[in-house]
């Protein structure tokens, strides 16, 4: 099974998003996603939660949670979100950033653009 981590600061946006529109996109036995940040918030951004809702993502029972070693080495690809120098560095892991703007208390209308910001059609 490949998995790609998603990484971002508070684990409470931008990576939760990706990994819960790339879980929703995937062949399950293929592949999956998962979440963390370097340094965990306390919940999902509440306009993070409505956005993916209107698109049938509920993201009510995700937690952040911390990004360590362990849980990168599990890992085939690690993506980063805005955590720079924070995010572990794991030998033999690939790794790649995206600029994506943080979400957090901005209107669920930029929320929406947001996963598109390198281009949705």
């Amino acid at each position: 099974m490949n998995t790609v981590t998603f990484a971002c600061v508070h684990n409470a946006g931008r990576s939760q998003m990706a990994a819960a529109f790339f879980n929703a996109l995937v062949d399950p036995a293929k592949a999956r996603a998962v979440s963390a940040g370097t340094q965990p918030g306390g919940r999902v951004h509440p306009e993070v939660q409505s956005a993916m809702a209107e698109v049938g993502i509920d993201l009510s029972g995700a937690r952040p949670q911390r990004l360590t070693g362990e849980l990168a080495q599990g890992a085939q690809w690690l993506v980063t979100m805005g955590c720079g120098d924070a995010c572990p560095h794991v030998p033999g892991l690939m790794r790649g950033d995206w600029p994506l703007e943080d979400p957090k208390g901005k209107p669920v209308e930029r929320v929406r653009e947001i996963p598109c910001a390198s281009g949705c059609t």
